[in-house]
């Protein structure tokens, strides 16, 4: 799968590919290409369109480091936060070094808003160069994703390299793309954000898209804004 957007007839959903592997060819992309491929495949067989976007990581490594230094993000790393916001479903595939997640994935997703996922099917996948780093998807991607109210999807994903020619691995992408379809195509998500948005907390002038806020939306008559901005408090 190329790094261009690739769709199939029709609008469709998108699907959002982040993936963080430094190597070239990168095992951690080979996994997320097939998880995403899969994925388009469930969605059509169901009668959905797909559109692909792969956000890779390691091209915007020093955007990202800058980014992370100067606490505003680089136009390159904007440009994926925004792909991010506007997909309906995300897989997230990261190599795992002594027993951690990548520290340029972690590093990208310190630099979203915490809204910004709400209720966005994940795919977590990782891969590793032994079967011992496992459990990192479900003990590290899955609890970053649900802090961040998107939805990890039951079934994680992780390859070492004895796994490659396995079957089992291929049942398990099956399985994680049938589940990706079944949930985008009920609404369930969409809803969810829906529904409870505004009762999650927004992050003022953050990147976000949906909760964009302006300094024409804050209420500078309360006492906490007059005393800011010089005045006095209303209260006796």
């Amino acid at each position: 799968m190329n790094d261009a957007t690739r769709g199939t007839a029709g609008s469709g959903l998108s699907i959002a590919v982040i993936t963080a592997g430094v190597s070239d060819p990168s095992s951690t992309r080979l996994l997320a290409d097939r998880i995403a491929q899969k994925s388009v495949d469930a969605l059509r067989a169901s009668g959905t369109s797909a559109t692909v976007s792969v956000i890779d990581l390691a091209p915007m490594a020093v955007e990202i480091a800058q980014s992370i230094v100067s606490g505003v993000p680089h136009a390159k790393v904007q440009a994926a936060i925004e792909r991010l916001a506007a997909a309906d479903a995300i897989i997230a595939s990261t190599p795992v070094y002594k027993a951690a997640i990548s520290g340029l994935f972690k590093s990208f997703v310190d630099l979203i808003d915490n809204d910004l996922l709400v209720a966005k099917p994940v795919i977590v996948a990782a891969t590793g160069g032994t079967a011992r780093h496992a459990m990192v998807v479900d003990d590290h991607l899955r609890p970053l994703f649900a802090f961040l109210r998107a939805i990890p999807l039951p079934t994680s994903l992780y390859a070492a390299p004895e796994d490659w020619g396995s079957p089992e691995l291929g049942r398990r992408i099956t399985r994680a793309a049938n589940e990706l379809t079944m949930l985008v195509r009920s609404g369930a998500p969409q809803q969810i954000a829906d529904d409870n948005w505004t009762g999650y907390q927004h992050q003022f002038a953050g990147n976000a898209t949906r909760a964009d806020r302006s300094v024409d939306d804050v209420d500078f008559s309360t006492d906490l804004m007059r005393l800011a901005t010089g005045g006095t408090s209303a209260a006796k």
